[in-house]
């Protein structure tokens, strides 16, 4: 059975850091891109972040680029976004994705996403 578990969501400042853990299982990890999407309150979903971990190649939103920063630890399944200069419009549930293509991640899109996660709340007071 697979299973993308989050965590680490949570409240923080404007301009503080929080970083979110995402434990998979079922699946070979190093065969899958793994990333983020992310859904604010009253909008859609938004690609955030994706990490391939077949070459080690990593994707941005331009909304997030230069803040977050997503990274793996494959001996433990799980990856990490650790989310910093964290802004009010960062404020979302966000949702662990795995796919065999970062650009599936990139487009949140569920209906063609492999494996996803329950989500965790990360909401940023300003």
């Amino acid at each position: 059975e697979v299973q993308l578990v989050e965590s680490g969501g949570g409240l923080a400042q404007a301009g503080g850091s929080l970083r979110l853990s995402c434990a998979a299982s079922g699946f070979k990890f190093t065969d899958y891109a793994m990333g983020w999407f992310r859904q604010a309150p009253g909008k859609g979903r938004e690609g955030v972040v994706c990490l391939d971990n077949s070459d080690g190649s990593t994707w941005y939103a331009d909304s997030v680029k230069g803040r977050f920063t997503i990274y793996s630890d494959s001996a433990k399944n799980t990856v990490y976004l650790q989310m910093n200069s964290l802004k009010a419009e960062d404020t979302a549930v966000y949702y662990c994705a795995a796919d065999p293509l970062c650009s599936i991640i990139r487009a949140a899109n569920s209906r063609l996403l492999e494996h996803w996660g329950q989500g965790t709340l990360v909401t940023v007071s300003s």
